[in-house]
């Protein structure tokens, strides 16, 4: 998330105590990303100025085919979209999922990454309530982890490899662990990169309660809204549980200054994962939040390609 995000994400969580500051209020400030997030193109311009000439990487490969569009049908009989690129050599695909409020195109430049660098295949879904894809409210990751296993069934038909790697980033970074644990994934899953995700939704809104000088009480309450409108609660959406039944091999990378998902969370899901292969790797002198890769580009890509390797050799030897 970026300075821009959480200033707009602080002062909107506020204005509840403008109007009463009930559950209700509370609830759905934080879960409807479309009143607070930048527009795609300011987006579009966020990408550029990061990482110059991405756009025009995208537009070419966009324009001659080799990106496009498609849709299926979500959790809740949601309408879904996400963009995806084959590669020719076709060495594994990457699953790539954005954080909260923007859309696929923030994560563009990892699909640069996965695909020039790695001749990986790729696929950027927009979760609900982002993007193309239809939805009501922001899902934090939890029912989004349901999308991002069909998304991975999509993925395995369309390119029918036998490595794919669920990368996620902040909130695209919980759907990426919520999903770890989920039964029967197909075997071509084989790894996951979590980069500065939060060890539940409880645990993040709890840390911004505090920060906000907001009562417990009323994040109980708020929690309980939240079942009983959107079928989920705050405790319930946790990574941390999903992470104990995860096997498969993953990456923890979290900002060590990170003052919105705070790097503690990086520590107490790493701990929650007891089975199979994993690494964690704390990044110093990243203060904003999620921009691990671009302060440090080449210590990331020696991390993401060393683990790959590892992940592919710890499958292999199955």
């Amino acid at each position: 998330m970026t300075k821009f995000h959480l200033k707009i994400f602080l002062i909107a969580a506020t204005l509840p105590f403008l109007i009463g500051c009930s559950p209700k209020s509370l609830c759905e400030l934080a879960l409807q990303p479309k009143m607070l997030a930048q527009t795609h193109e300011k987006t579009i311009e966020m990408q550029e100025t990061r990482y110059p000439g991405i756009n025009a990487w995208y537009d070419s490969l966009y324009l001659n085919g080799t990106f496009r569009d498609t849709v299926i049908t979500g959790e809740g009989s949601k309408k879904i979209h996400a963009i995806y690129a084959g590669e020719p050599s076709n060495k594994g695909t990457a699953l790539i999922i954005h954080g909260y409020g923007v859309d696929s195109y923030a994560m563009i430049h990892f699909a640069r990454v996965y695909r020039d660098s790695l001749g990986f295949n790729v696929i950027l879904p927009d979760l609900q309530h982002h993007g193309q894809s239809e939805g009501d409210v922001v899902q934090m990751g939890w029912f989004d982890r349901l999308d991002a296993k069909r998304w991975v069934n999509v993925a395995c038909d369309l390119w029918q490899n036998d490595f794919m790697v669920v990368h996620g980033v902040s909130m695209g970074a919980a759907t990426t662990m919520m999903l770890s644990g989920e039964p029967d994934l197909p075997e071509c899953v084989r790894a996951f990169v979590e980069d500065c995700g939060y060890s539940s939704v409880w645990d993040e809104f709890d840390y911004l309660r505090k920060k906000l000088l907001v009562s417990d009480r009323l994040m109980q309450r708020t929690s309980e809204y939240c079942e009983k409108t959107y079928g989920w609660n705050f405790k319930e959406a946790s990574s941390v549980n999903q992470l104990a039944k995860c096997s498969k091999p993953m990456i923890f990378i979290h900002g060590e200054e990170d003052t919105f998902v705070p790097s503690k969370f990086a520590y107490k899901c790493y701990d929650a994962k007891t089975q199979g292969y994993k690494e964690l790797w704390i990044v110093s002198n990243t203060p904003t939040h999620a921009l691990s890769f671009h302060d440090h580009q080449a210590d990331y890509m020696t991390h993401l390609k060393t683990f790959l390797e590892k992940a592919r050799q710890e499958g292999d030897s199955k």
